[in-house]
């Protein structure tokens, strides 16, 4: 992460904070050293940033013009809200966790009536579902994989039980309403094809990425799903 970039999360991580927080908290969540996280809060208030601090209280962003409002209408954050929501309800751990610091960082820059939409909005998702199946791989084993570009080796049962072993491409994880999704570039089947992640029974990377860009491959399994609309996620025809 370059000096810029950080400087930036660290305030942007105040901003989400409603109360003072430990410069040992914050250089655990930025994975930093406390000496980096004091020369960096140091620098940031010489630029002029509001941050107040206390020994053995912490730090808090105190209000201030230090940043412009974000400027959103009521139905951009509207929007927002709407698909922050529904990424809490559908997505796992992770992504319920980043949704909900990002609706904080949202909400520290708007303007005050977009603060009236965030609080009381006009739509909201419909209710949770009915939970997803157990997964016996964790899905940042996925989120690395498709990360690095990394071909994964994955121990596979269909909708019938039939196990097969299978070398894929990770491309992308799909969070559908009752089950998650991987899609990848199979090298058994010599096709794209989207496998249920709860029914991964193990996944190890080989140490090799795979060959191409993920961005041109998943432009061409979209293009695929438009011309076989039927076909789409059919994490069962393997």
């Amino acid at each position: 992460m370059s000096r810029t970039t950080r400087l930036l999360t660290l305030l942007q991580v105040l901003r989400g904070k409603k109360r003072a927080v430990t410069a040992a908290s914050l250089a655990a969540e930025l994975e930093v050293s406390e000496r980096t996280l004091y020369r960096d809060i140091a620098e940031l208030t010489a630029l002029g940033a509001p941050i107040h601090g206390e020994a053995g209280i912490g730090y808090v962003l105190r209000s201030g013009l230090f940043l412009p409002p974000l400027m959103l209408n009521a139905d951009e954050t509207e929007a927002i809200v709407l698909g922050l929501r529904y990424v809490d309800q559908r997505g796992d751990e992770v992504l319920g966790k980043a949704a909900a610091d990002a609706l904080a960082k949202i909400a520290a820059v708007l303007d005050p009536q977009a603060q009236e939409a965030l609080r009381n909005p006009t739509v909201m998702p419909g209710p949770p579902g009915y939970g997803f199946p157990q997964n016996a791989v964790a899905l940042n084993v996925f989120r690395h994989a498709i990360r690095d570009q990394a071909k994964l080796h994955i121990d596979y049962a269909d909708a019938r039980q039939m196990p097969s072993q299978r070398l894929i491409w990770p491309l992308a994880l799909g969070f559908l309403n009752e089950v998650r999704i991987i899609v990848a570039w199979c090298e058994l089947r010599s096709a794209y094809r989207t496998f249920r992640t709860d029914r991964i029974s193990a996944a190890s990377a080989q140490g090799e990425r795979y060959p191409g860009r993920r961005s041109d491959l998943l432009r061409t399994w979209r293009e695929q799903m438009k011309l076989d609309e039927s076909g789409r996620f059919t994490a069962d025809k393997n």
